[in-house]
């Protein structure tokens, strides 16, 4: 409510009673959509301080005002020295007039987000001070007063329709007369409490900062919870400036820092969720190792180049179906499934570790959550700003050349284009690196990270030629060959286009092109 009508009708001529002859000594702006005029004003000098930002335009009334030596520009120059004849309040509008000697006049438009300040010379508009809007250089002053059919015949003749009779109420009063079911009451009581609202906010008793349905307002109503009450239009509108740039920065800032800890804890919650879920279901089924141990224990029975075998499993007392793979002997799958074990047991542990470490991440989170929603002061929010900088870090984030996925432990980099591959190839990838690239076809880039000297397990290997030969021209053939090798038998000569390199030495697997990451599947 602090740029509606009623405002400014309290306004206008508390601000005449305090600059009416005076002269304008200074108009300046030292940050971009803020204006600043002072008067002198006997011995104290007087300020309007105007932002007029797209989030939020608002008048305001410091008893001082420090220009800093730097970033400052003078504008309006013809007003300076100017003495103040009268201000105009233009009927049901949101704009008033500063009239200076000369014939010169300050137009305050105040209309939310397209607010403006626009001098005249005479009639005439002859500078703006947010050129964004070049269309306010044709607004003619004897054109803004409006008049409106006020009265209760009116009121009747629009079915109790408030807001084509009083459109200057605003927002805040839309919602208080929503709160008490307006339009639900008969004619003549919608009329008697419209009425009434336009008197008491004709003749306020105060000027309040309230909240309201969670919001901070201005308001001439006493309505909601009132934060600051104030005698004066001037001194209630600056009080509530203050506290609407207090606490909007404070819930700004408390929003902007939760949310990146709330996307970090829905992430971690997830990840336990379908690690623990994909734990349960490799415990529920048979290990590899008991595979392989009733295959070695009944060879005799197993068919040459069979796809599957049905054999009796002597640690449950059943028969389990089991899968081979057909080229090799029932010795050579009992071997196949015995390194399976073991890799999975390896896997099975980088998971257990994973889940107690994102477990950790998460109680971490929970209490910094906690900080932020105790937070109720600036200095409290900018400690905890210093502490948590995640625009730097979202930025860095973003400027990587991969994407990354992570897989049984270990870390998966996809290049993004040509240029990008270049750059990981190059600049992200170590030499002990594996890299991996689909065969005789463009594609990505893709470095499998190396974890402390360890192997690389066979599946894991795999996943990432997956990957290759996803993001490749192969992506839709049934089998894509897929170079494997240690990064440092990777190297660009000089004159080679974004993308290409030369591999002085590799092998080659086949695999099935799959965005298996989709499943989010950590084996």
């Amino acid at each position: 409510m602090h740029n509606n009508y009623y405002v400014f009708r309290q306004l206008s001529p508390e601000l005449e009673t305090k600059i009416k002859g005076e002269k304008l000594l200074a108009c300046f702006s030292q940050s971009r959509d803020e204006l600043i005029l002072g008067f002198n004003k006997g011995e104290r000098d007087f300020y309007i301080k105007a932002s007029l930002t797209p989030e939020f335009s608002c008048l305001s009334f410091p008893n001082q005002f420090s220009r800093t030596k730097s970033n400052s520009i003078d504008l309006f120059p013809a007003f300076i020295g100017l003495r103040v004849i009268s201000i105009q309040q233009f009927e049901n509008e949101r704009c008033f007039a500063i009239h200076f000697e000369q014939d010169r006049k300050f137009l305050f438009k105040m209309h939310g987000n397209r607010s403006n300040i626009i001098g005249y010379q005479g009639s005439k508009a002859n500078e703006l001070f947010r050129n964004s809007f070049p269309q306010d250089m044709e607004i003619d002053l004897d054109t803004l007063d409006r008049s409106l059919d006020q009265n209760k015949e009116t009121f009747l003749h629009y079915d109790g329709n408030y807001q084509k009779l009083f459109p200057t109420f605003g927002k805040l009063i839309k919602q208080y007369f929503t709160s008490i079911n307006l339009s639900e009451k008969p004619l003549e009581e919608q009329w008697t409490i419209v009425s009434l609202i336009e008197s008491e906010i004709n003749k306020p008793a105060g000027f309040y900062t309230v909240l309201w349905n969670d919001e901070i307002h201005f308001s001439l109503l006493r309505i909601g919870e009132v934060i600051n009450e104030e005698k004066t239009c001037l001194e209630g509108i600056t009080q509530f400036y203050y506290t609407y740039s207090k606490e909007n920065f404070i819930r700004k800032e408390k929003k902007r820092l939760s949310k990146q800890l709330e996307k970090q804890r829905n992430q971690s919650l997830n990840y336990i969720k379908k690690s623990n879920q994909k734990l349960e279901e490799v415990l529920d089924k048979p290990g590899y190792n008991q595979l392989a141990d009733i295959l070695m224990a009944n060879m005799h029975q197993i068919p040459t180049h069979a796809k599957e075998v049905e054999l009796f499993n002597f640690y449950t007392n059943e028969n389990i179906k089991i899968s081979l793979k057909p080229n090799l002997s029932p010795q050579k799958n009992a071997e196949n499934l015995y390194r399976k074990s073991k890799n999975q047991k390896i896997e099975l542990e980088q998971l257990n570790a994973s889940i107690k470490q994102k477990e950790k991440e998460l109680i971490e989170v929970e209490s910094k959550l906690e900080e932020i929603a105790a937070a109720d002061d600036i200095k409290a929010i900018k400690k905890l700003i210093k502490q948590n900088p995640q625009k730097e870090r979202q930025q860095v984030e973003l400027k990587v050349p991969y994407k990354k996925f992570e897989y049984g432990g270990f870390t998966i980099l996809v290049g993004k284009g040509a240029r990008e591959n270049d750059e990981l190839t190059l600049k992200y990838a170590k030499k002990n690196d594996l890299w991996l690239h689909a065969k005789d076809v463009t594609g990505s880039h893709v470095v499998l990270k190396q974890q402390s000297s360890k192997p690389f397990p066979q599946s894991v290997v795999e996943k990432a030629a997956q990957a290759a030969a996803f993001y490749s021209k192969r992506k839709s053939d049934s089998l894509s060959p897929v170079i494997v090798t240690p990064k440092k038998f990777v190297r660009k000569p000089k004159g080679l286009p974004p993308g290409m390199v030369h591999v002085d030495k590799e092998d080659t697997i086949l695999v099935k092109p799959e965005a298996w990451w989709i499943d989010k599947n950590p084996f």
